[in-house]
């Protein structure tokens, strides 16, 4: 018998169904792989928990709810820092299946009620109280204004021990009794639990209480830990829920930010990195670098880097005015300087210390002479009140010294504590005519080689001169003051920089204060009125002892204040406005290299520009 030829149409069909099949085969086998790799190990249910790989958990429901709810009760619950899983489960109601059920439940209270007047006892303020809920119920539903729904609220709990479970649970029911919401473990229930609280739309608890519009609208899970807006700068991860911490600091009643942190925690790094991103939002960055921590950015982003030290040709003259076009401003340019000059003087003369304790403080006598010279010198420059006379050359600390020299009364002696910053040690670098120019988005002043004696002079110098041409050209910019301790030391110097944090808002700028030594910087007046006028703060790892000054400023928890002094480098606190997140500054690899300050890491790119192995 002879055999049928296949037809080699036939013969490929054939063969690519059967690779078909092995495709599918093979796709549904690594579908089950992938099943596998995201299941738990294992899971273990109990009557009270269950054990879901090395975690424990539970499913706690709600039963009990106060009379009336309000808005936002649920925050606490959503924004605790615990991690929880939580369902609400919201069924409608037909109105008129409610209405009818309403009218049998006041037909009996209002028996109830006529019964017991009837026996002479006393009014019950609960039934009462049931009755009036009853009839404003039915009024609302009658005319539409309200729904009724039945509502179920589930929460699921982990910790890794039987002990972290049960301090979870405490945590919840004594939030949840400030409010007097009460819950249940749901009991040989917690398979069911599981099910329900996962993210799957089942509700196999089935544990619901009735409820109208209104009550189910302040459960709705609308506030959160969030610190998100649609502009500004990204300033890392809220560790609350994984979001970004994006803030336009610009948008608040005032821009100013202050950072506290011990040393290596990440202060500057953060600081920087907000400085880079904010350049790319159109502000121009100003900057007092203490430490010589800044040169690398600036030179990157095409900066002016100066450097301030006796042997520098540098020259910036305090005794310069703004160009105010203001004309009511323009009427106090003169004043305002001269407030300004006798705190510079008062410092350089010796000054006052924070706290009160006189150096070489001036005497009244002094203060009267020191006004008068400074009038006298301006006057001599041909400088008046007139601001049409503003645009003359200024006069210099040598003209100030020449000018108490010649005076009677205190002037020779106060010429003569003045010296050493004319033609003595300190002679040049601020008694000279200003040579300066900070026309650029970046401008750094480095004092790092500046003498401890001269720092905190140099700083008010700088601030000074700074805030004259803010006032004079008024554009976004941001100030960062590094170190600013050393100003808080001084009286004069704190109460300048607390006056620039208070008024910097009218000219758009945004001044940053960053500080390691917290308890110095926090126990001056000025500078709790300096963080008072931040509308943002940044608490980054802290010492022990600065835990409880800055607990006690900002109101932490507990669980804040443990957190504060073991946050690893780059956590911390970010405070906005009433809101404040537990935050994790995040960086590009590129903005790493640009602002990093740690020395390994210094290390490891210089080996990798020289493809050598990085020492140590």
């Amino acid at each position: 018998m002879a055999k049928k030829q296949l037809d080699p149409v036939d013969i490929a069909a054939q063969q690519r169904a059967r690779e078909q099949a092995e495709v599918e085969q093979a796709f549904l086998k690594g579908m089950t792989t992938l099943r596998d790799l995201i299941a738990p190990s294992s899971l273990e249910i109990h009557s009270s928990h269950f054990r879901l790989g090395t975690k424990y958990g539970r499913t706690l429901y709600i039963y009990g709810y106060p009379r009336e709810l309000y808005t936002g009760w649920l925050s606490g619950l959503i924004n605790i820092d615990q991690v929880i899983d939580i369902s609400m489960f919201i069924y409608p109601v037909e109105t008129q299946v409610v209405l009818n059920n309403l009218r049998k439940k006041v037909t009996q209270l209002e028996a109830d009620m006529a019964i017991s007047g009837e026996k002479g006892k006393t009014r019950d303020p609960a039934r009462e109280a049931a009755l009036a809920d009853a009839e404003e119920l039915r009024d609302q539903l009658q005319v539409g204004a309200e729904r009724f729904f039945r509502y179920g609220l589930y929460v699921t709990i982990y910790g890794e021990s039987l002990e972290e479970l049960g301090f979870v649970q405490h945590s919840l029911e004594t939030l949840f009794g400030q409010q007097l919401v009460y819950s249940k473990v749901a009991s040989s229930q917690q398979e069911q639990g599981l099910n329900s609280t996962v993210p799957q739309m089942s509700d196999q608890l089935q544990i619901r209480r009735n409820m109208n519009t209104g009550a189910i609208s302040t459960s709705f899970p609308f506030t959160s830990a969030d610190l998100t807006q649609e502009k500004g700068v990204l300033y890392g991860i809220n560790m609350h829920n994984n979001g970004l911490v994006i803030f336009d600091r610009y948008s608040l009643e005032n821009a100013n930010m202050v950072v506290f942190a011990k040393s290596g925690a990440g202060k500057s790094f953060t600081v920087k990195l907000e400085a880079l991103r904010s350049m790319m939002t159109g502000a121009d960055i100003l900057i007092i670098d203490p430490e010589n921590e800044y040169q690398k950015l600036s030179d990157a982003v095409g900066g002016s880097y100066i450097r301030l030290s006796l042997s520098s040709d540098t020259r910036i003259n305090p005794f310069d005015l703004p160009r105010v076009i203001d004309n009511e401003e323009a009427d106090d340019a003169l004043r305002a300087n001269l407030v300004t000059l006798h705190g510079l003087l008062r410092l350089m003369l010796g000054g006052t210390m924070a706290g009160g304790q006189a150096i070489g403080a001036l005497s009244p006598a002094e203060e009267a002479d020191l006004d008068q010279g400074l009038i006298d010198t301006y006057a001599r420059a041909g400088i008046t009140s007139d601001p049409l006379t503003h645009n003359s050359k200024p006069p210099t600390i040598g003209d100030l010294y020449d000018t108490l020299l010649h005076m009677g009364g205190t002037g020779p002696a106060l010429a003569q504590r003045l010296r050493k910053y004319t033609s003595g040690t300190f002679a040049g670098i601020f008694s000279q005519q200003s040579n300066i120019d900070i026309n650029n988005s970046m401008v750094v002043f480095n004092i790092r080689d500046l003498e401890d004696e001269l720092r905190p002079v140099a700083m008010y110098i700088v601030l000074s001169h700074i805030w004259n041409i803010t006032r004079t050209v008024q554009k976004k910019r941001m100030l960062i003051v590094d170190e600013a301790w050393q100003l808080m030391k001084y009286d004069d110097s704190a109460n300048f920089l607390f006056s620039l944090a208070k008024r910097a808002r009218k000219y758009y700028l945004g001044l940053t204060t960053i500080s390691q030594d917290v308890e110095d910087f926090m126990g001056s007046k000025m500078g709790r009125a300096i963080v008072a006028n931040s509308s943002m703060q940044l608490l980054l790892k802290q010492s022990s002892s600065a835990v409880d000054v800055l607990g006690d400023v900002f109101k932490l928890t507990e669980e804040e204040r443990k957190r504060l002094s073991n946050f690893p480098v780059g956590q911390g606190l970010f405070f906005a406005g009433q809101n404040h997140v537990h935050v994790q500054i995040i960086a590009s690899e590129t903005e790493t290299k640009l602002i990093t300050t740690n020395p390994q890491a210094a290390l490891q790119q210089q080996a990798q520009s020289t493809n050598q192995p990085p020492q140590g």
